[in-house]
């Protein structure tokens, strides 16, 4: 199946007004409809909402690839090329601190990719990646 339409996820956040500030200032998402409990924002022509629920005590788990440990579970987009190199610039500008540094994953195979793992302040993790070869993305 192939498409190219938004998708929309929601995640939980303990700390709204915290999270909010994230997305906005620090990711540059545009801010959409909002109520007390919940945000939206245009996270790269999705729709990404952030809801709060009351914080847990769950740890991040995480499985290897590529000799990276890659926090589970995870979102986000793939980007241009040239916005990744963009986006990861800008956010090591904003002082974000990244689980896995923006690289190159898999240099010189079938999916090679850029790729970076970070953080929002309610400890959900976020990945970003891109393809030179968008052609790449489910090859096997």
């Amino acid at each position: 199946m192939q498409s190219i339409s938004p998708f929309h996820v929601a995640i939980p956040v303990h700390n709204l007004s915290e999270c909010r500030t994230f997305y906005r200032d620090v990711l540059g998402c545009e801010e959409g409809r909002s109520a007390d409990h919940w945000v939206d924002f245009n996270l790269f022509g999705h729709q990404l909402v952030i809801h709060y629920k009351p914080k847990n005590e769950e740890v991040l788990h995480a499985n290897p690839v590529d000799g990276k440990q890659v926090p589970v579970p995870h979102y986000g987009v793939v980007l241009p090329w040239d916005t990744f190199e963009e986006f990861a610039r800008n956010l090591r500008e904003k002082g974000v601190q990244f689980i896995i540094e923006p690289y190159i994953r898999f240099q010189g195979q079938v999916g090679e990719q850029a790729t970076m793992f970070f953080l929002d302040p309610a400890g959900n993790a976020l990945e970003f990646k891109a393809f030179k070869d968008m052609s790449q993305l489910f090859a096997k």
